[in-house]
């Protein structure tokens, strides 16, 4: 099958990647981390062939990559927003 192939998890990767640059949030960041994860995994032999499987390592690869990048790059401590007047006051 084709999600068998090593270099379709990559090109998924690196669109998810490309995509993370018009979305914030870092949300495809991580996703677009386990995307790769499981295409080198395949590329080296390691993961199996069950779709479930590749798509859980995926997932699971995706929270602490998000987490990581929230806390080097997110919202700092003591951040507040300030709004000095509103969108509609003319």
């Amino acid at each position: 099958m084709l999600w068998q192939q090593p270099w379709v998890w990559v090109a998924g990767g690196v669109v998810l990647a490309a995509l993370e640059m018009l979305a914030p949030g870092f949300y495809l960041l991580g996703l677009a981390a386990g995307a790769l994860l499981v295409g080198v995994l395949v590329w080296v032999g390691v993961m199996g062939t069950s779709l479930p499987v590749m798509v859980l390592v995926m997932a699971v690869t995706a929270v602490p990559v998000w987490l990581i990048a929230r806390r080097l790059v997110g919202v700092r401590a003591g951040q507040v927003k300030r709004w000095d007047r509103d969108i509609n006051e003319n």
